[in-house]
């Protein structure tokens, strides 16, 4: 049976720029932090994987740990529960609409009886959010989510990947991956897994060598057409995407 494993950030919703960069931004000024993210600043910390790992990585500035007085481990905890918090308030508020092709590709997933799931290295309940608000609160009944801290290394590691499959009990070999950027695609990759990527401003120009397919969307009916930045499977897509090219990312070119 065919399985789709999607990451969250990126890929269910372009939530990086419009949900999390502002989220840690208000949650920096919420605790009088002297701290704020721009938008070019950001796209660098997304080399690191994970919330509170990014949180972290404000004590690598002197003046900022100078600053900043109590245990670091409790106070990233208080942190990013407050910015958990932000993020599904803007995504309850409909500022992240999901992007194209998400709710009519896992509909018809789950309709054709394939595995649907998603495994991000977010928050829990920040992805069941934008799960539930890109699909429905139905239908994201049927879409099992790997999430947070349940493995203890974050993506590009593998363990994420590699947890799902197991739990799911997957067959490696008709596992789609869905991811947005390369160290999303290095995690399916050591995990065994092919990989579709679609890009976002963020990632397009990042290296995406071992992906079975780039595209800049899943796409819709009605839309632009997509663009197809490579393509090393047998898929032959359309404006848009369909199950077809989906399974046939699985598949080497003919």
């Amino acid at each position: 049976m065919t399985a789709l494993v999607f990451d969250c950030d990126g890929v269910l919703a372009d939530t990086e720029r419009y949900g999390h960069l502002p989220a840690f931004n208000a949650t920096f000024e919420q605790f009088g932090l002297p701290a704020h993210w721009s938008e070019r600043e950001y796209g660098e910390k997304l080399s690191i994987g994970g919330g509170k790992e990014r949180m972290a990585s404000l004590f690598d500035d002197p003046a900022f740990a100078n600053s900043v007085r109590g245990d670091r481990t409790e106070l990233l905890v208080k942190w990013h529960k407050a910015k958990t918090a932000a993020f599904k308030k803007l995504v309850a508020e409909g500022h992240i609409p999901p992007r194209p092709g998400i709710a009519r590709i896992i509909e018809a997933a789950l309709a054709q009886g394939w595995t649907v799931a998603v495994a991000s290295t977010s928050a829990e309940d920040s992805v069941r959010a934008v799960l539930e608000r890109a699909v429905g609160g139905e239908t994201a009944k049927s879409v099992p989510v790997f999430a947070g801290d349940i493995v203890p290394a974050k993506k590009p590691d593998p363990a994420i990947y590699r947890l799902t499959v197991d739990r799911l009990g997957l067959s490696p070999v008709d596992t789609l991956v869905v991811e947005d950027s390369r160290n999303g695609l290095l995690a399916a990759a050591g995990a065994g897994l092919r990989c579709l990527v679609t890009v976002n401003g963020y990632t397009r120009d990042e290296d995406f060598t071992e992906a079975a397919l780039v595209v800049s969307e899943l796409g819709d009916p009605g839309r632009p057409p997509i663009e197809v930045l490579a393509n090393r499977s047998a898929a032959k897509p359309g404006g848009y995407l369909t199950l077809d090219d989906l399974r046939a990312c699985l598949e080497e070119p003919r």
